[in-house]
């Protein structure tokens, strides 16, 4: 029963995460920036967080686990984070949403340069699936402007990253206050941004009601639930749960949205996501941080 309870909390968050573009989408129609926006999530996605430390009376990590994770999300979460959110910008949710899926094949890749893991057939027919999911995935009429593709692409590279070095990081205190404090980082650290840009908030209260759904949604249930459901069911169950995220993100896309789901799209976007469960069940995976891919 547990097991099964813990398969229904991750396929709940796989929704919650694939709301998010959707949710950018329409939070984009009422005059926020993104710079804004992410200010918005990380603030009261953190004032959430702190609010379950308390509760919990979790402690905070220390010393040099703490500058770490502070950098995290400072740097790696806003990074990736400001990549995907930009790119809504310029290309559709749906495509954005399967390119983001690049990052466990980055993974890979990382973890055999970086860490010398070997390098295995089956990584390597992942791999290849991967390689040439994406140009059909981003399809002959691209769905988007090329700056668009870059980001997507960008985002789930610098996730990658942020995944190898949390890897060594994060594993060393608790999901939740490891989350907090990288959420809260990003926090402070988007703050800062928009205290330079200047502020662009929502014009309307449909705009405001996207804000509140990206935070409340997209991810503190989407985070929680991630987390609650890996304990349950463990890494590469989590990890091959997960890909229902990108398909919630286009089928919504294509019906709030009114997105265009191309017979070459759906074939690509399949290979990505195949080369991701491939690699969830033959490999071991890198510790996440708390967080699913968004």
């Amino acid at each position: 029963m547990q097991h099964l309870f813990g398969v229904f909390l991750i396929i709940v968050s796989g929704i919650s995460f694939g709301t998010l573009a959707i949710f950018t989408r329409l939070a984009y129609e009422s005059g926020v920036t993104p710079i804004t926006l992410l200010f918005l999530r990380f603030g009261i996605a953190s004032l959430c967080m702190i609010f379950i430390m308390m509760v919990k009376k979790y402690p905070l990590p220390r010393g040099g686990i703490l500058l770490g994770l502070a950098l995290m999300g400072g740097l790696g979460y806003v990074g990736q984070a400001f990549c995907y959110v930009t790119a809504l910008l310029y290309a559709s949710a749906g495509l954005v949403a399967l390119l983001l899926y690049l990052y466990p094949a980055l993974v890979t890749l990382l973890a055999v340069i970086v860490f010398k893991e070997p390098l295995s057939k089956l990584k390597i027919l992942a791999l290849l699936l991967a390689l040439i999911g994406t140009p059909f995935t981003i399809g002959p009429r691209m769905g988007g402007k090329l700056i668009g593709i870059i980001l997507s692409v960008g985002a789930a590279f610098i996730y990658s990253v942020y995944i190898i070095i949390g890897s060594k990081i994060a594993r060393q205190g608790t999901a939740i206050s490891s989350s907090t404090v990288i959420i809260g980082s990003a926090a402070i650290v988007s703050g800062g941004l928009v205290a330079i840009q200047g502020p662009s908030f929502p014009a309307t209260i449909s705009g405001w009601m996207s804000i509140i759904g990206i935070s409340l949604i997209s991810t503190i249930l989407a985070i929680v639930t991630f987390l609650a459901g890996l304990e349950r069911v463990g890494p590469v169950t989590a990890s091959t749960l997960s890909t229902i995220e990108p398909v919630v993100t286009v089928v919504l896309a294509a019906v709030i949205l009114k997105e265009t789901i191309t017979p070459v799209r759906i074939v690509g976007g399949m290979m990505i996501l195949l080369a991701v469960i491939l690699l969830a069940r033959g490999i071991r995976p890198v510790q996440d941080i708390g967080s699913a891919s968004t």
